[in-house]
């Protein structure tokens, strides 16, 4: 019986020692995703600079996250599942960030809004955006690592 509570015991204090990943890395995680995401936007505006009439878009880190603060704050919301087959949700997203369209500094004359120097000059803020997300991640995981092994 003694072997059966010191398990249980155990499993107490092994599950008040989880590790929430959430708290633990804040919002660096999903900043990669959107850093990731507008370098993929910034690129194809990049690639389609000579495209007649196409419209150069961004994504705006700013309203992103006060989306997800308002989100945060809003609290989650849960969905009920009707039938065993469906597939259960944390939450409900409202889809992709919106990519508002860029307002040209000059018109073209064949209607494409993209301005190559201000594309590259986003798309290199954008990287260094990225490698310090990606290098304050780094740091948080060998903070946690140490934390884990005791040193």
């Amino acid at each position: 019986m003694s072997g059966n509570s010191d398990q249980t015991a155990l499993a107490a204090k092994v599950q008040t020692m989880s590790i929430n990943f959430g708290r633990a890395l804040g919002i660096h995680e999903q900043a990669l995703g959107f850093r990731a995401q507008r370098a993929e936007v910034l690129a194809n505006n990049i690639a389609n600079a000579d495209t007649p009439n196409y419209k150069a878009r961004d994504l705006d880190f700013a309203s992103v996250l006060a989306e997800q603060n308002s989100r945060v704050q809003r609290g989650g919301v849960s969905l009920n599942r009707t039938d065993s087959r469906h597939i259960p949700a944390d939450g409900v997203n409202s889809g992709e960030a919106e990519m508002p369209y860029r307002t040209p500094m000059q018109p073209s004359l064949d209607q494409n809004t993209v301005d190559l120097q201000i594309e590259q000059s986003n798309y290199a803020e954008n990287a260094v955006n990225f490698q310090a997300s990606f290098t304050f991640l780094n740091s948080k995981f060998k903070g946690l690592t140490a934390a884990l092994r005791g040193e």
